[in-house]
C-alpha cells in the first residue's frame, strides 16, 4: 500500500493543490502548524497529527509550526465576531505545551520544530507590504466566506488584524520553502484559503511549485456535526482539562455507526485488523468490542499504555463489576479525581447526603432498605460504617469513594 491509498482508505481525502493524488507518494519535505490559541490541542487536532505521522512513517521530512506570531493574533476563520487580544506570556505559556505535545504525539518521529515568531519578529512592517502585500490580492481575501459574513449585513465587523491572518500564514510558507525547501503544507480543511495564499506567493516572487494538502473535518455520523465534543466540551489532549479517565471514556461510548470511521482516522492499526474488528463488532454491537479497542488504542498513543490500563481498571471497578481492592494507590488517585470523595470514619448514610447523591437522610434509608445502595458492590440493607478503600454505589451511576 503506498501513502495516497492509506489516505483515501482511512478518510484522509479533502482539497489538494495536485492534479492527482498519486503525486503525494514521492517524497517531499512538508510543515504542519498549530496556533497557540489555547495551552492544549483537541481531538480535532489529533486527526490531523494522525495523518501527519503517515507523511512522516511514508519518508516525507517534516516541519512542525507553532503559531508563536500568529497565536498573537488568532484565525478569524468559522469565528463570528472577533478574538479577544492575547497576552505575550499566555502565548508563550501555550506555546510551551504545544510543543510538549508535538513530541508526544510524534515521539520515535523524525521532525523539526519551528516557530513562527522567530522570523516575524525582526520584520519591517513597511518593508514586509512592499515585499509581500504587494503579492496578494485584496479581492482574494475579501472573497471568503468568513470575511464576507464578517462585513456583510449584520455581521460583526473584523479588524485589520485578523483580517491580515491570510497574508501572515501565507508567508509562513514561503520562509519555509525559501529556507527548508518546504514544498508541501498539510491542514485542516478550514485552513485551505490561508494555505493557498503561501502556494500563490511561493509562485509570484520565486517561481517555485508548492502545495497544500488538507484533511476534512471529521463528522459525528449519527448527528450529522463535527465531531469532537462532548457534553462538556471540548476533548483535549492535555489530562489537566480532560482527564485520562474522560478521554477514555468519550472513546469507549463513540456511536456504533461511526466507530469504524474514528478507528481508520485517530489509530495506527492496519487494514486487516480494523476489518477483523469491524467483523467482530458487527456480530455484537452491543459488547462494544470496537469502541474498546479504538479507546485503548488512541488513548496509549495521547497518555501512554500504563495510563490507559490504570483507567481500564477503573472503569471495570465502577461498571464492570471489579472489587476495588483490586486497585493501586495510584488508581485510586485516578478514580478519587472523577467522582465525590469523603473521608473514612462516618456512615454510609453521612457520604451520601454529604456528597449530594441524596438529598437528605430520609431519602438515603429508603433507598437502603429498597436495595438502591451498595458497598464494594454488596447491597446493604441497614446503614453501615463508611470504611476507608471502599465504594458506595447508588443505581447505576452514581458512585461515592471513601478514602483513608
Amino acid at each position: 500500500m503506498q501513502l495516497s491509498d492509506e489516505l483515501q482508505w482511512r478518510g484522509f481525502v479533502n482539497q489538494m493543490t495536485f492534479a492527482d493524488i498519486d503525486d503525494i507518494n514521492q517524497p517531499r519535505t512538508f510543515y504542519f502548524g498549530v496556533d497557540p490559541s489555547a495551552d492544549s490541542m483537541t481531538i480535532g487536532n489529533l486527526a490531523a497529527a494522525m495523518m501527519v505521522r503517515l507523511f512522516i512513517d511514508y519518508g516525507h521530512e517534516a516541519y512542525l509550526l507553532v503559531g508563536g506570531a500568529t497565536g498573537m493574533i488568532g484565525d478569524p476563520d468559522g469565528k463570528k465576531d472577533e478574538r479577544e487580544v492575547r497576552r505575550a506570556e499566555d502565548v508563550i505559556h501555550n506555546k510551551q505545551a504545544i510543543i510538549r505535545q508535538y513530541r508526544t504525539l510524534f515521539a520515535d518521529r523524525k521532525f523539526e520544530i519551528v516557530d513562527n515568531h522567530d522570523w516575524f519578529q525582526n520584520v519591517n512592517y513597511i518593508e514586509f507590504l512592499h515585499r509581500i502585500g504587494k503579492h496578494v490580492s485584496m479581492t482574494q481575501l475579501l472573497d471568503r466566506e468568513f470575511v464576507q459574513a464578517r462585513i456583510g449585513e449584520g455581521g460583526s465587523g473584523i479588524s485589520y488584524a485578523e483580517f491580515s491572518y491570510s497574508l501572515i500564514q501565507g508567508y509562513d510558507f514561503l520562509h519555509l520553502y525559501r529556507e527548508h525547501g518546504v514544498t508541501l503544507q498539510l491542514c485542516g480543511a478550514d485552513q485551505w484559503g490561508n494555505s493557498t495564499t503561501g502556494v500563490s506567493l511561493i509562485r509570484k516572487l520565486e517561481a517555485g511549485e508548492s502545495h497544500v494538502y488538507s484533511i476534512p473535518l471529521v463528522i459525528n455520523k449519527a448527528t450529522g456535526k463535527k465531531f469532537g465534543k462532548s457534553e462538556d466540551g471540548a476533548i483535549w489532549l492535555d489530562e489537566a482539562k480532560t482527564s485520562v479517565y474522560k478521554f477514555y471514556q468519550f472513546w469507549l461510548n463513540v456511536d456504533d455507526a461511526g466507530v469504524i470511521d474514528y478507528m481508520k482516522i485517530y489509530t495506527t492499526l492496519d487494514q486487516p485488523t480494523i476489518e477483523a474488528v469491524a467483523e467482530n463488532h458487527a456480530i455484537n454491537p452491543g459488547a462494544r468490542s470496537a469502541q474498546k479497542v479504538l479507546a485503548r488504542e488512541v488513548t496509549d498513543i495521547v497518555h501512554g499504555e500504563k495510563r490507559r490500563e490504570a483507567v481500564e481498571r477503573v472503569t471495570e471497578v465502577l461498571f464492570g463489576g471489579a472489587n476495588i481492592a483490586s486497585l493501586s494507590d495510584e488508581d485510586m488517585r485516578v478514580l478519587a479525581q472523577e467522582i465525590p470523595t469523603v473521608s473514612a470514619g462516618g456512615s454510609v448514610i453521612e457520604a451520601l447526603v454529604s456528597t449530594g447523591a441524596v438529598s437528605s437522610n430520609g431519602e438515603a434509608r429508603r433507598m437502603i432498605r429498597s436495595g438502591a445502595i451498595s458497598v464494594n458492590g454488596q447491597k446493604i440493607t441497614e446503614d453501615q460504617p463508611a470504611e476507608a478503600r471502599s465504594l458506595i454505589k447508588k443505581g447505576k451511576n452514581t458512585f461515592v469513594l471513601v478514602t483513608q
